[in-house]
This record gives C-alpha cells, structure tokens and sequence, in this order.
C-alpha cells in the first residue's frame, strides 16, 4: 500500500463511526479529485473545545491531501439552535451573545487547520436571506414522521416535553449551508447524521450531487459524560498549556485511549501498542502522560509541553499537592468562604474568613487575602490550598 492509500485508509477510519457513500468517497479520494470538505460549527461558547476540534483535526487530514477545507461559522445558526444531542430544548441564543462568543472561532480553528488555504463563511450571509417560500421549499422534502422518528426527539416526545418547531428547522439550514458552498463531503459527529443527511436531500433537489458523509465519533470529557460546553466538563483549545496539561491527566484512564485516536496523530500502531502494554500490566500514568503532552504540543507546541510536563511533575508527583486531591464542585459567584466551609476546610465562615486574611489561602499556587472573593470561571480545575496540608481541586 502506497503512503497516499494509506493516508486516505487512516483518514477513512481514525476515529470515523460511519462514512456516507464510503466507496463513493474512497474512489474519489484514489483518484486524486479535488473535493470541497464542508464543516460547520455554531459559536455557542467562547471556545473550542477538544470534542469539537476531533473534526478540525480530520478536515486538517483532509487538507494534507489536497482538498479545499470548507469552515462556516454558524452565526445564524447558533442563534436558533441545534437539539440533536438534546434531550430539552435548546432555547435560542441572543444575536449578541452569538456575535461575543466567534469573535475568535477562526483563530481557534486555526490552531489546527491551515486557514490560509482554507474558506471560511458566516452562515448568516446566505441564511438570513431566504423567504417562506424558499424555507417552504425547503421544508417539503421532508415529512414530519422523519424528523419526530430522531431518538432524542422522540424520547421528548415520550416524555411530554416540548419540541418547538423552530427545532424542526436546524436540519433544513444545515442543510442549505451545503448548497451554498457546493460541497463535496461534510463533517460532523455521529449526533448529526440526521442534519447531515438533509444536507444531501437538499442538495438533490436543487441540482447538485449529494455530498458524501464522514461521521466522526463523540468523546467524553473530564468527567466521563460526553464533552460539553453545558456540562463544564470540556479541555478548551484555548486553555493554557499547563491547564490543558493538568486536565488530560484528569481523564478517567479508561477514556485515554479513546482521546489518542481522537485527539492525536500518533501512530494507530503506536496506540494499539500502547493500549495493549496497560492491558499487560503497565503503567496508565505513563500513557497519560505521553497523551497530555502530545496534546499540548498540537495547540502550544513542544516547548510549552515540556514546561507544562515539568511544572505537573513538580507539583503533583513531587507531592507538592497529592496526586488525588479531591474534587468539591461549586458555582462561579460563589463566596469564597462559603466554599471554604462547605468543604469541610473551616469550622465557620469566620474561621474561613480568618484564614483567608492570615494568607492561609492559595488557589492555582496564588494566595487570596480577599475575605470577600468569589469563585471565578478561571477557577476551574484549579487546586484550592487551605492551611499547610488541606487540598481540593475547585470544579464546576
């Protein structure tokens, strides 16, 4: 098998759940064509996040071959809502709070993907256009049975919980964002096949060949559920590299290998090897530790890995802080001393007050003299020191 073959055969199946028509891409992806590869990715948070970035990483695999990368930023979108991985509905999204949250989208895709060879469009260009009778068009390709037959929708169903039918018409606009670029192929997780494959309806009727399909598979996030911006539970592209490091070593061992396929390109061979060495009886901290720098090295690059790797090294294996320090969940807002006694580190508010002002008090190694602070979002994951011996990790 030549380098090109094999390229195309890890790029059809790392990480890949299902492929649509595979032998139809493959052929294509033989011969060397040219292909427009769409995906699209609603600024519904500040940043992205590692679940995200899974398709970022195969449209990257997809460039390295020769195809023309096709990013839209779901500004219109965003604002209506996709609820294909919800089990309520999603409410809608102020244009404003759309607008603040992609200011840096493409930057953050960027860390990934070439945007110079790249296109990158605001779905609200061509979205925000369209009249009834385009959306009735539109919408006439699709019955009502095919979208209420959705698991998560008929699920709600079941439940008596709302569907509104503004959700009916996410998959149609999907749908539309491929018409508008013409595209060849579309990305997206498994939790999108039903708007995915509107894109190829939607395509036929108006003249175009249907685009084929790659469906890459979800990830779970810090916590074990899958990553999401609503569970707080995400390792954000923009993290810091000793945060984003700190938080791959926070992974359930059973996740990491998953986050190697997904997260990474090392080597499958060098992934199986290393899944199958645990398997053996070796040890999953060295692993992880391999994942958390290979990871950090794709966003920051090596040097900052190394000082991340070092800096975790020093202060969890060294036992500045204990490797399992516990985890007390709070809010941001929250007062710190009510925290304090919460978790069980201060008899009394006054007591945490005390030893707030005393300087008994360091979250992520900076001492808080303030008795009135409150719980930050940059608090997250961060180790909370209290007295010379007590350690929480802070988590929302």
């Amino acid at each position: 098998m030549s380098t090109t073959e094999q390229k195309i055969e890890d790029l059809l199946t790392r990480g890949v759940a299902e492929v649509i028509d595979r032998e139809h891409l493959k052929a294509r992806l033989l011969a060397g064509v040219p292909l427009r590869i769409k995906f699209g990715i609603d600024p519904t948070s500040p940043d992205i996040h590692l679940g995200r970035a899974v398709a970022l990483l195969k449209l990257r695999d997809f460039q390295e071959l020769g195809h023309k990368i096709i990013l839209i930023v779901g500004d219109f979108t965003g604002v209506i809502g996709d609820t294909s991985d919800k089990d309520s509905e999603r409410p809608m999204l102020a244009p404003e709070v759309i607008e603040q949250n992609m200011k840096t989208y493409a930057e953050q895709a960027g860390k990934i993907i070439d945007l110079e060879q790249a296109e990158v469009h605001y779905n609200s260009t061509w979205l925000s256009k369209l009249g009834y009778d385009d959306i009735g068009e539109q919408a006439n390709a699709f019955s009502l049975a095919e979208f209420i037959a959705r698991e998560n929708i008929q699920k709600r169903l079941d439940d008596g919980k709302r569907v509104s039918l503004r959700e009916v018409l996410y998959p149609l606009m999907q749908g539309f964002d491929s018409i508008a670029v013409n595209a060849d192929v579309e990305l997206g997780g498994t939790d999108q096949r039903f708007n995915l494959l509107a894109g190829r309806r939607l395509q036929e009727a108006h003249g175009q060949k249907p685009q084929d399909i790659l469906m890459t598979n979800l990830i779970l996030g810090t916590d074990g559920r899958k990553m999401s911006s609503s569970w707080g539970n995400t390792i954000t592209v923009t993290a810091t590299a000793q945060e984003m490091f700190g938080k791959v070593m926070s992974i359930p061992d059973e996740v990491m290998m998953s986050y190697f396929v997904h997260c990474t390109r090392v080597p499958m061979e060098e992934v199986s090897r290393m899944a199958e060495d645990i398997v053996t009886g070796g040890n999953p901290r060295d692993a992880k530790m391999r994942l958390a720098s290979e990871i950090v090295t794709l966003y920051h690059g090596a040097a900052e890995a190394a000082k991340a790797e070092t800096y975790f090294v020093e202060t969890f294996s060294k036992h500045t802080i204990p490797a399992d320090v516990r985890a007390v969940k709070t809010a941001i807002g929250t007062k710190l001393v009510d925290m304090i006694v919460e978790a069980g580190l201060a008899e009394s508010k006054s007591d945490a007050r005390r030893k707030i002002e005393q300087g008994g008090v360091e979250i992520a190694e900076e001492k808080v003299t303030d008795a009135n602070a409150v719980i930050e979002s940059r608090f997250a994951d961060q180790v909370m020191k209290v007295g010379k011996k007590d350690f929480v990790k802070i988590v929302f």
